[in-house]
């Protein structure tokens, strides 16, 4: 599939699981849609497996708010889009990360986290100003202006 389709396929799944779920929250979501999450003492800060037929998302109790949020999302991106792999979330290296299945998830993070109207929000801003104001990381920014 090109680069094109996939975020096409991307936005649809984010736009459905916000109708479906009535909200943008991660967390929300995983709870409607039965994906079990648990916050601990985790070495990665998150981390999602596929165990005897159920999706687990595993979340480090050391992140901020805005963080757990930020991994909760892209580790919902893994259990949306790729069932079964297991994935790690490594800071600084997941949102530089090129493969196809960190991209994915960061592009479903992505969308689910900055929809339009935030965009438009802050329009004339730079990214940097942008991630200030939002708590996001510049990369993700940068990938959904893209």
């Amino acid at each position: 599939m090109s680069l094109l389709g996939e975020i096409e396929r991307i936005k649809r799944l984010v736009a459905y699981c916000k109708r479906l779920c009535n909200t943008s929250n991660p967390f929300e979501i995983a709870d409607q849609l039965g994906i079990l999450y648990q916050i601990g003492n985790l070495k990665q800060e998150g981390c999602y497996m596929f165990l005897k037929n159920h999706r687990y998302i595993f979340l480090s109790d050391q992140l901020s708010r805005e963080e757990l949020i930020l991994v909760m999302a892209h580790e919902l991106g893994h259990a949306l889009l790729d069932r079964k792999s297991n994935c790690y979330f490594i800071r600084n290296k997941t949102l530089l990360l090129n493969s196809r299945l960190e991209r994915r998830a960061n592009l479903f993070a992505a969308y689910l986290l900055i929809p339009d109207d935030l965009i438009a929000e802050f329009n004339g801003y730079t990214m940097e100003q942008m991630s200030l104001c939002t708590g996001y990381p510049k990369e993700l920014i940068e990938l959904r202006l893209k």
